[in-house]
């Protein structure tokens, strides 16, 4: 019976420590269960933030798009820039030239307009002197016709004598 009593005592304590180590293990697993629930919470934030990252990676990416054909634009802006400075420039040089033309071509008019009043000047000396010499080649012609006639009639005077 000693035997039994012990038997029956070793396998009190042997359930104890089955026992401890129950709830040894219901307590471990109660910690893995928060441990796992834990996790399960960290997956589906992880989850979720992995999906408005996913859903900003979208977005930049076709913002990407838009900086890509901004670029581009702004690449052929600054072409047609550079294109419309040179025309710009080419432009403003045949404007200097055109107006140092003009210069040399208003002095030119002065030059000639100043030689057309001198030519007018002579112009009108000239008709003055034209018109003084009509008159003086009238008054000529009268006196010579008035002395033709006094001569022709002393000649008939002279012929009746």
């Amino acid at each position: 019976m000693d035997k039994l009593k012990e038997k029956i005592n070793s396998l009190k304590l042997d359930s104890e420590k089955w026992q401890e180590k129950s709830e040894e293990l219901a307590e471990k697993i109660k910690e893995l269960e928060q441990e796992s629930l834990e996790k399960d919470n960290q997956i589906q934030a992880l989850t979720r933030k992995n999906q408005v990252l996913e859903e900003e990676v979208e977005k930049l990416e076709g913002n990407l798009g838009d900086i890509k054909q901004a670029a581009d634009e702004s690449h052929s802006l600054k072409t047609s820039n550079d294109n419309y400075t040179k025309k710009n420039q080419v432009l403003e040089e045949e404007l200097e030239e055109a107006d140092k033309n003009l210069k040399e071509t208003t002095a030119k008019l002065r030059e000639t307009d100043i030689k057309a009043e001198q030519l007018e000047r002579k112009v009108a000396s000239l008709e003055s002197d034209k018109e003084e010499s009509e008159r003086k080649y009238e008054e000529l012609t009268e006196k010579y016709n008035t002395v033709k006639a006094e001569l022709d009639e002393i000649s008939q005077q002279l012929e009746a004598i």
